[in-house]
């Protein structure tokens, strides 16, 4: 049954890509996957497989990564990706030797995979459980490790139609699961694992303050940032924009005698497109816009608001702001909220955030505000730019919260590479 359902996936993806891009380059990277691996694979090597869905996954495992790069050199790595948005942005990257999309979970594709690497321990990163790899591993002795793992009780294995077609019983491929909290312990036992199950939290931590310590300088956005209050709107899409800019407008043209230094704004839409930059260029009418791909010393020091119209620099941005907002709430869920909270910034975000641990005990912290509309968010966000004692007390929360939650690199780390 569950290969069944893999072959229908498979249908209905190639015919999307009939009109998708998205879906195009998913089809297309599965079957290229296996020229990469037969072109790229020494069987002369070990290799550790990580495995991640997407971008967001790719960063929960990098900090496990980096460390065996250093540390086991003798070790090369396999990282797969199912989705474009993280194999797109990451194939080039030079912490692993090998960057592919996984195929998808076929006995045949399996098979193929199995046949031109075959590695000594598998990496899961979050959510991954891919049933017919992992019987595999299972049945060739391949330690498999699900790493900053997550359950809920919605999740198909605690409900009664997963044991329909035997796709609970991936669970008992699992050699051992470092899970983010005790909710995913507790329900881990209701199905029987109990000596596997070791509680680290999120490796995401460790990862956001490995980049706040390699932050790069963006001497563009410090010369634009200098004396002035920066809001930082990450990742935003247009119900997100429809909030801040209004705010943004209003304030700047009219700041408030108790307010600190004067306003401005950076944008770094999660969409880069050219209509959606044009839009909001458009609602920011009267505003001095630039796009940071246009920007020099010059004109960047009279802007009023700097658009981030490329990627990779949204995590360098956020040192630079005294608030933050991180888009997707009103939509698809929030993004990356410990990218900014590592810095010691107060974050709002919308109200799609009941999946995403951090964001909840954030918000219970006192470090993040959740907002549903433009009444809620201006008064937030007022509040915080004006009142000096409460914008003091979020700022440490945030910071507080990063730190007392890192660690869990280390404790998967010295369990699955113990020393020497």
């Amino acid at each position: 049954m569950y290969s069944f359902a893999i072959y229908l996936y498979m249908l209905a993806v190639g015919i999307a890509a009939i009109f998708s891009k998205r879906a195009r380059k998913l089809a297309v990277g599965h079957q290229y996957a296996f020229v990469r691996l037969k072109r790229l694979v020494d069987k002369n090597e070990q290799y550790i497989w990580f495995h991640a869905a997407s971008l967001g996954e790719f960063e929960q495992g990098r900090p496990l990564m980096e460390r065996l790069r250093r540390e086991h050199p003798e070790y090369k790595i396999l990282l797969t990706f199912f989705s474009p948005s993280g194999y797109e942005v990451r194939k080039d990257w030079e912490g692993a030797d090998i960057v592919c999309y996984l195929p998808l979970d076929t006995p045949t594709n399996v098979r193929i995979f199995f046949h031109y690497v075959q590695p000594k321990m598998l990496f899961l990163i979050k959510y991954e459980f891919w049933h017919n790899y992992l019987k595999i591993c299972k049945r060739r002795g391949i330690p498999v490790y699900s790493v900053s793992s997550i359950f809920r009780p919605n999740q198909v294995f605690f409900r009664w139609y997963g044991r329909l077609g035997g796709y609970r019983r991936v669970l008992g491929y699992i050699t051992h699961f470092f899970v983010q909290n005790q909710q995913s312990k507790d329900l881990l036992a209701t199905l029987g694992h109990t000596d596997n199950v070791t509680i680290v939290g999120d490796t995401r931590f460790d990862r956001v303050l490995d980049i706040r310590r390699a932050a790069k300088p963006l001497p563009l956005v410090e010369k634009f940032a200098a004396d002035h209050t920066v809001f930082v709107a990450g990742s935003s899409w247009p119900p997100d924009e429809a909030l801040f800019i209004p705010w943004f407008k209003s304030s700047a043209l009219n700041p408030q005698p108790s307010a600190l230094n004067p306003l401005r704004l950076i944008i770094a839409p999660h969409q880069i497109g050219e209509d959606h930059l044009r839009a909001i260029e458009q609602a920011l009418d009267g505003c001095r816009v630039l796009r940071y791909s246009q920007a020099t010393e010059e004109n960047v020091a009279t802007a009023d608001v700097l658009i981030i119209d490329c990627f990779g620099l949204l995590s360098s941005i956020y040192r630079y702001g005294q608030l933050a907002m991180v888009g997707g709430g009103f939509g698809v869920g929030i993004h990356n909220i410990p990218e900014a909270a590592v810095y010691g910034i107060p974050v709002i975000i919308g109200p799609n955030n009941q999946n995403f641990r951090e964001a909840r005990y954030l918000l219970d912290a006192g470090a993040c505000f959740e907002v549903h509309d433009a009444s809620e968010f201006n008064h937030i966000a007022d509040h915080l730019l004006t009142d000096a004692e409460a914008y003091r007390t979020a700022a440490e929360a945030a910071r507080s919260y990063i730190a007392e939650n890192s660690g869990a690199t280390d404790i998967i780390y010295s369990q699955t590479f113990p020393q020497q």
